[in-house]
């Protein structure tokens, strides 16, 4: 897994495995957000399997899957989870960490984080901010 750092208290990465979540409690995850919908592709961990590894391993966990797009509620609900890792580690997955991380962009957005620094951050962890650019 390849974790890329958006900010001091996050990291996006794809597709995270059940056995690997335990590693990420030892590296200090202490919340785990899964933008990722159940059935996106046949060999992928169901969201269920994911959840008890990480409450297993004394993780946080949020389902915020984005499926057809980045819209209000998955907007909100970046921003709950951003809240709710106060000084902790927030880890947000999808298949390539792209969706989890324009989601936490917009998140950052609604919560007055200037366009700027937005597509800067995006940009240092080699995201396109492009599509979001419009809402941002």
């Amino acid at each position: 897994m390849i974790e890329r750092r958006l900010d001091d208290h996050t990291a996006v990465c794809g597709q995270i495995e059940p056995h690997e979540i335990a590693g990420l409690a030892d590296a200090g995850v202490t919340l785990l957000v899964n933008n990722r919908p159940d059935g996106e592709a046949p060999n992928q961990p169901p969201a269920a399997e994911i959840e008890a590894a990480a409450r297993a391993a004394g993780i946080a966990y949020r389902f915020v899957p984005v499926r057809y797009g980045i819209g209000p509620a998955e907007i909100a609900g970046m921003r709950d989870a951003i809240q709710a890792t106060g000084s902790g580690k927030l880890l947000a997955f999808c298949r390539s960490g792209t969706r989890s991380a324009l989601t936490w962009g917009l998140a950052k957005r609604a919560e007055g984080v200037s366009a700027d620094e937005i597509v800067g951050l995006l940009s240092e962890a080699g995201f396109d901010p492009g599509p979001i650019a419009h809402l941002i």
